[in-house]
């Protein structure tokens, strides 16, 4: 396994990272054990959750993933060998605090405390705000649309203040963001240095073969601040697999799950990129869904990957990709697809 510092702190984190929301739905919680067990044993020590999941978010699941984690702490006993990123998600779920804000206050203090409880920890390693207050073109969404009529949102400085306090206390290490623009980052990072408030120290935003927009602005930001990027939906949600090529759709995969909810990859361009990535995977003789994340792994501005299998088979060949080597001529080669077929599944 390979490591890198988790932003500007001694920290170490695998550049695997164990994504788990499909625990709690796709996966039961012996799968979970299971996949916990053998991440671990292979030296994957860095694991992301949410209070949101499992994955598609329903009510009926909220906060399960969380739970199955929870559990595995308590039988094993092995808290304190992972380093646990969770997530507080912003507004617009009704079941969630009514779909308030969530980054102050009451609410604030109820995420946390509710995950804490559900994960049966002390602390939470790496705590991140899931998406921003304010209206911005994440989620696939392109182009900015300004609302001068927005509902309200929290200052920046008013959600650091109010996070400083469980720094403080011992329930949060570190700080992270997701779903962030240039704008929000750099603003939280200014404030951050200004009021001598905590930093946040990595930005959870997609990343892959299909989707390299985090290099147009947020790049720059990540190597220089060093507020690296955990990159998620490196598999394009298994489009980079190949198993959906040629029109297949595999029973009990997430597009024939739940396709309405995975619309962001369904794109003109996706289907003639994805053929043109796994001819360059056939021509230089590697493993296609190794190749898509080793692509993300050996980015300057990547901290780490997140991986998300629904059987061990998948978690296994997702892992192995650390040991592969993509040669110059190949990356050459995938980086003249991105000239013919940009970014398209933004």
């Amino acid at each position: 396994m390979n490591y890198k510092n988790l932003g500007n702190t001694d920290l170490k984190v695998s550049t695997i990272c164990l994504g788990t929301m499909t625990y709690g739905e796709q996966n039961t919680e012996k799968e979970g054990f299971d996949q916990m067990d053998f991440a671990l044993d292979n030296g994957v020590n860095f694991w992301d959750t949410a209070e949101l999941y499992s994955v598609p978010p329903r009510a009926e699941t909220f906060g399960d993933t969380e739970v199955v984690i929870g559990n595995w702490f308590e039988k094993t006993k092995k808290r304190e060998k992972i380093i646990l990123a969770s997530k507080v998600a912003g507004p617009a779920r009704d079941y969630l605090r009514n779909g308030e804000n969530s980054f102050v206050g009451k609410n604030l203090e109820e995420a946390l405390n509710g995950s804490l409880k559900r994960l049966k920890t002390d602390y939470i390693d790496l705590y991140q705000l899931h998406w921003p207050e304010r209206n911005v073109n994440s989620f696939g969404r392109l182009g900015y649309k300004h609302d001068d009529n927005e509902d309200e949102w929290n200052k920046f400085e008013d959600v650091l203040n109010e996070l400083q306090k469980y720094t403080k206390k011992g329930k949060i290490r570190y700080l992270g963001l997701s779903n962030e623009t240039p704008w929000g980052v750099n603003k939280f990072l200014q404030l951050s240095k200004e009021h001598n408030l905590p930093r946040m120290m990595s930005i959870q935003n997609p990343y892959s073969l299909l989707n390299r927009s985090y290099e147009v602005g947020l790049a720059e930001i990540s190597i220089r601040d060093e507020i690296g990027c955990l990159a998620y939906s490196p598999l394009a949600s298994g489009y980079l697999t190949g198993k959906y090529r040629n029109g297949k759709l595999p029973k009990g995969s997430r597009i024939e799950r739940d396709g309405d909810f995975w619309t962001r990859y369904n794109k003109p361009n996706a289907t003639y990129a994805v053929e043109e990535y796994y001819k360059i995977s056939e021509k230089y003789d590697v493993n296609f869904t190794q190749m898509s994340i080793k692509f993300c792994e050996i980015q300057q501005f990547i901290t780490s990957v997140i991986i998300g299998a629904t059987t061990m088979e998948q978690l296994k060949e997702n892992i192995e990709s650390v040991n592969i080597n993509l040669s110059n001529e190949l990356i050459k080669d995938l980086n003249e697809i991105q000239k013919i077929y940009p970014n398209p599944c933004p």
